[in-house]
């Protein structure tokens, strides 16, 4: 996968790429980012990237001509797709995420000041996405959460790849308790099924463990998480004829 970020300070994105995950996916080929200067798409001496609204009101309006004139460069295909982030988008979520996961090509545009002239959104973007209900500085961060989120999921990213398939969102629900050595600490014991050896207990008791986290934390996913509960329900009736 390629990643290009536009944006008036990329190297704030650049540490994110020098570490865990993603530098493993970037030294494994799996994936590359490329960082781009906006200003460096101006045309003026001042190298100026924003202007006053028409029509008047508050903050400045990142011009459209170093928009295009970055997004252009990059030569994007027809099936690329040209993100911009805005609390206006489709929020981010991990069945976006893998979807995300299956392009090759994602170019971001991360806004600043007030917005971006309209006609960015209208011609070159083809997916506004949201991190979550408020107002960031800008979309670097956005960024950040986007490619960190995306590069955990492409295969040779991590070392063990169904860790990441197993994470909270991917089946529908939360994520169960884990538990590690030792099995007792300071009175605290691991509960007894997970040092039974039976996998299939096991199984089950982690899935209702997420099922009653994910009704306790976000009962906002209860339409999600009962047809799950429907759903192996009946891979065990099937399971069991």
């Amino acid at each position: 996968m390629k990643i290009d970020v536009v944006s008036l300070f990329p190297q704030m994105v650049q540490p994110v790429l020098e570490h865990g995950i993603l530098k493993r996916a970037i030294n494994n080929g799996v994936l590359s980012v490329g960082l781009h200067q906006l200003r460096d798409f101006t045309t003026d001496q001042h190298r100026m990237v924003d202007d006053y609204p028409y029509g008047g009101g508050s903050g400045m309006i990142l011009k459209p001509e170093p928009i295009f004139k970055a997004v252009e460069s990059l030569s994007p295909k027809v099936d690329s797709r040209v993100i911009f982030f805005t609390p206006q988008g489709q929020k981010l979520d991990q069945r976006l995420v893998e979807i995300l996961s299956l392009e090759r090509h994602l170019i971001l545009i991360c806004g600043r000041y007030k917005g971006v002239d309209e006609r960015v959104r209208f011609k070159l973007v083809t997916d506004e996405i949201s991190v979550g209900d408020y107002v960031l500085s800008g979309g670097e961060i956005a960024a950040q959460i986007l490619i960190d989120t995306i590069g955990r999921v492409l295969p040779s990213a991590i070392g063990d790849y169904q860790s990441a398939q197993d994470d909270s969102f991917s089946q529908d629900l939360l994520d169960h308790p884990h538990y590690t050595r030792p099995a007792e600490f300071r009175g605290m014991k691991v509960p007894e099924v997970l040092l039974s050896g039976h996998h299939q207990k096991i199984q089950q008791w982690r899935y209702q463990q997420s099922l009653d986290r994910t009704n306790q934390r976000r009962p906002d996913l209860s339409h999600i998480h009962t047809v799950g509960n429907v759903r192996e329900a009946r891979t065990g009736d099937d399971e069991t004829k």
